[in-house]
């Protein structure tokens, strides 16, 4: 569909609500109050057959009444009618709608799913967009809109500020992230609760903030996404437009996404996926609903560190060291000063000679002159070692606080100020206070650093993004049609040997082998191969060939070959008697390495997703393994395995050599564009191991798997299930 233009959702010239009424504890009577309150100034339209008139304003019994047509209608009827009034409602071209109710999808059941399914029909036939249903609407502080129930906006309309919120549950968005955000001294622009998003989705609504020149941040507080490749094109214009998208994720656990699905009707998506999905597209992911508004105000400013090297200042020795620690657990760095800050700081601090630490113990200067504190803090923010500084204050006066918020303020560097204590001679500032001017204040170091770690992954994103290093690029050697053609006749699964083969289209090393079916065929693939060799049994029912039995390895003569050919054969009899075996395969044994698994899984959101991890026998035991969009750059494929708690496996340890990481990252390369390029054909792949020798010496698929969809017109063929009869996602072994 065409991209919707949100403003007359939010700031319409005329509004009519359909159920509105006077009485202060039904819905659509707190939704027309609040509207009132707010300072609307447009034309209002009560909707309701019984009432005359709601406080000095005319009621219609029904939208074909309107005098006008509105830019906006809100819907607060009962389920069975909310049909009707969407008709009329198209029949005299509104343009948007906003549908209370509940009783759709949420409910998870047929008549539920029918309901939505039905109002999504509507929107399409009539070009008329609808949000919701089950929502609770909109809120503009700019323009001075708000048709919502919710009671956070009580009291005289708050100031617009520039942080967008976006939720789909009213009562943690409005409340939980944009009223406390409110409290903390943060502005607010717009504000949506989108319920089912039947029709217009949560990225419909970033983006309209994103384009809005009143916010520079969005905060969304999700259940899931529905369209991955909208995600992805949202999270690009954000990084265009160096305005960030701070995400908290609902539903990662098995218990929260039970939760969603009962809240909203969402599916709560693989939660590893998304948090690839966040890290490629550059959206800033948090744990909580606090961190969504602690995150704003550093990042609302829109200023970005040029790395993750940072400086500390405090009065104190015991806070120099919690902060040191909470630095060190976000991935931040404290760099030492150069010669030149370390002699500034020696002049200011004579006792303490040349070797002063960063973070820094200012205890004598902090709590003597302020001029000469404040020059310490220049010189620090001027050292070329240092990206950002977050000064901290305990208890100060009022005019050393006030110092400190104008350091903040006129930094050439992007600056926080951590502030844990009050005002010894005044009761303002206070922290929020000083938040509502534009300056960035944490009450604790934890936010703060982690607040600074956001800004500086941002704009290294930006950066990339500048730069065009997140697009990614074909390798070479790849022949599409021949892998196309190699799967076009399969429907079900390959199994190893026809796998590598297609794999060996994208360039992929595989090794060499051969399919015996006899025992002296086994031997004269051996000879042939002429190294030591491991025998496995080939056969479209069996898949963890371990687990049968039906593996041999290291194998150097004639007759240990025959004779494994026959256990094997017994062996594979024995764990499935039904099984069709094509014979054995010999295949030469490659030299040690590190097993790491590589595949590939299609996400209902994302669509195709590669995966690398360290594979072998106990890969889903570890579950060490990460995640990537398809297709993927090899920046992206560094940052995965970098990502992996064995990372320093691939980097030697304990006297082995380091492996051939280049030649891994561009395997992962290839697979991204084969799961792009077949995506319509291939369901899963599952490579493991892929053994990577010593850098330089590349790598070897040992084994492999490829999971075709099922073909219309070819025969149905059971599909790999996960109970070891067949292909699982990335995490298969031999």
């Amino acid at each position: 569909m065409i991209e919707p233009d949100l403003t007359r959702l939010f700031a319409p010239r005329s509004v009519a609500l359909v159920g509105a009424t006077d009485h202060p504890s039904n819905f659509g009577g707190r939704v027309f109050r609040a509207m009132l309150n707010f300072g609307y100034l447009g034309k209002i339209y009560p909707v309701n057959t019984r009432l005359k008139d709601i406080y000095g304003l005319t009621c219609f019994p029904s939208i074909d009444d309107v005098p006008e047509t509105p830019d906006h209608v809100g819907i607060i009827v009962s389920v069975e009618r909310v049909f009707d009034v969407l008709a009329q409602c198209a029949a005299r071209g509104v343009p948007f709608v906003t549908v209370y109710t509940a009783g759709f999808a949420e409910t998870a059941t047929a008549e539920g799913c029918a309901r939505q399914a039905r109002l999504v029909a509507i929107a399409r036939a009539s070009g008329m967009r609808i949000m919701g249903p089950n929502c609770n609407g909109v809120i503009n502080f700019v323009d001075g809109f708000a048709m919502t129930s919710t009671g956070a906006i009580g009291g005289p309309r708050r100031p617009a500020g520039n942080v967008g919120v976006v939720s789909h549950s009213g009562g943690l968005g409005q409340i939980t992230v944009m009223w406390r955000a409110q409290m903390s001294g943060l502005g607010v622009s717009y504000e949506a609760s989108c319920g089912n998003e039947a029709d217009l989705d949560t990225l419909d609504f970033a983006r309209f903030m994103l384009r809005s020149p009143c916010t520079d941040i969005v905060l969304m507080a999700i259940e899931s996404f529905k369209d991955g490749a909208k995600l992805e094109a949202v999270a690009r214009e954000a990084l265009e437009r160096e305005k960030p998208i701070v995400v908290l994720k609902l539903g990662r656990t098995a218990a929260g996404s039970r939760a969603a699905a009962s809240h909203t009707g969402a599916i709560a998506g693989v939660d590893d996926i998304y948090e690839a999905a966040f890290r490629q597209y550059g959206m800033l992911r948090v744990n909580t609903c606090n961190e969504l508004y602690e995150t704003a105000i550093l990042l609302r400013n829109r200023r970005w560190p040029t790395g993750r090297r940072v400086a500390s200042v405090a009065a104190t020795g015991g806070n120099i060291v919690h902060v040191a620690d909470m630095g060190a657990d976000q991935g931040l760095s404290w760099p030492e000063y150069t010669p030149q800050t370390q002699a500034v700081l020696g002049g200011l601090l004579p006792g303490y000679g040349s070797s002063i630490l960063n973070p820094s113990d200012l205890t004598s200067l902090a709590t003597g002159e302020p001029a000469m504190f404040a020059r310490a803090l220049e010189a620090i923010a001027d050292d070329p070692n240092i990206d950002a500084i977050a000064p901290l204050f305990s208890f100060v006066s009022r005019s050393q606080i006030e110092a400190g918020a104008e350091f903040i303020r006129a930094c050439r560097k992007p600056a926080a100020m951590i502030w844990i204590g009050g005002c010894t001679d005044d009761a303002h500032p206070t922290a929020d206070e000083l938040v509502a001017s534009g300056i960035p204040v944490y009450r604790d170091a934890l936010p703060c650093l982690r607040s600074i770690r956001a800004a500086a992954d941002f704009g290294e994103r930006v950066e990339i993004r500048r730069q065009g290093k997140d697009i990614a690029q074909r390798p070479a050697g790849i022949a599409i049609e021949s892998a196309r053609a190699r799967i076009a006749t399969v429907s079900g699964w390959l199994g190893e040997r026809e796998a590598k083969q297609v794999l060996a289209e994208y360039g992929f090393p595989v090794t060499r082998e051969g399919l015996a079916r006899s025992a002296d065929e086994a031997v004269r693939h051996a000879a042939q191969l002429g190294v030591r060799v491991a025998l496995k049994i080939d056969s479209p029912d069996i898949v963890h060939k371990t687990d049968a039995g039906a593996v041999r390895l290291d194998l150097d003569t004639g007759d240990h070959v025959r004779q494994a050919f026959d256990d094997i054969m017994q062996a594979a009899t024995r764990a499935r008697p039904d099984a069709h075996l094509n014979g054995v395969l010999v295949q030469e044994m490659v030299p040690r390495g590190v097993e790491m698994i590589l595949g590939v899984v299609r996400d209902p959101v994302f669509g195709p997703v590669v995966a690398v991890g360290f594979g072998g026998i106990h890969v889903e035991v570890l579950r060490d393994i990460r995640y990537r969009i398809a297709p993927t750059t090899v920046d992206e494929a560094r940052a995965m395995l970098a990502e992996l708690r064995g990372a320093k496996l691939l980097d030697g340890v304990r006297g082995t050599p380091p492996r051939d990481i280049e030649c891994l990252c561009d395997l992962i390369v290839r697979l991204s564009w084969f799961a792009h390029d077949l995506r319509e054909q291939v369901v899963e792949v599952d490579i493991n191991p892929l053994v990577v020798f010593e850098r330089g010496a590349g790598a070897r698929v040992v084994d492999a798997l490829i999971v075709v969809a099922q073909r219309a017109d070819g025969p149905q063929v059971a599909q790999p299930t996960r109970d070891g009869r067949a292909a699982p996602p990335p995490g298969a072994s031999t």
